[in-house]
């Protein structure tokens, strides 16, 4: 018996992930800096008398900065153990336990752009989405309410992210688009 390959698995899904949260965060930072285009600054309500978004931009790089330490290949690291018998460790274990972190980070970054994207969603003007994708953002408006104000966003990123584990998205894909 030997962990290597699950030890090797669980690296590269790390890596993996990491990287996806790394990329939602970039778009999340194209959406809230008003240099980037053409919404209000943090997608905020009263740009300069609230911060909008801005703090869960902070949040999303912070996640993010997390994960990038998480990712260290736990595989490339073997510590003798039982006596000497163990001579080579996989640490498969902590792999796996960095690879679930990752992924809880990774959702609620995902859970963030999101929140954000509603947003620049109604800042734009909902009435311009696409049938399915309008479905998708009523259901996520049914979990995370409108930037109305200032107001502490933990809860709206962790419903946002318990949502986006349990959903089934084939709900939102049409069958004749399914069929084509």
């Amino acid at each position: 018996f030997h962990g290597q390959p699950i030890a090797f698995a669980m690296d590269f899904m790390k890596i993996a992930v990491a990287e996806l949260a790394n990329i939602s965060e970039r778009r999340i930072e194209r959406l809230v800096n008003p240099q980037l285009n053409d919404l209000p600054a943090f997608l905020s309500p009263e740009p300069g008398l609230q911060s909008g978004a801005m703090i869960m931009q902070y949040a999303a790089a912070a996640l993010v900065s997390e994960n990038k330490t998480l990712a260290h290949p736990a595989s490339v690291d073997s510590i003798p153990s039982s006596a000497n018998q163990e001579d080579h460790v996989s640490m498969g274990t902590i792999a796996s336990r960095h690879a679930y972190q990752i992924i809880q980070n990774a959702r609620r970054v995902l859970a963030i752009e999101l929140i954000c994207a509603m947003q620049a969603v109604e800042i734009r003007g909902v009435e311009k989405m696409a049938t399915q994708t309008r479905e998708f953002y009523d259901k996520g408006r049914e979990q995370v309410a409108s930037i109305k104000q200032d107001r502490v966003f933990s809860k709206d990123i962790e419903k946002a992210a318990d949502w986006l584990k349990a959903i089934e998205f084939s709900q939102f894909i049409r069958k004749s688009s399914i069929e084509k």
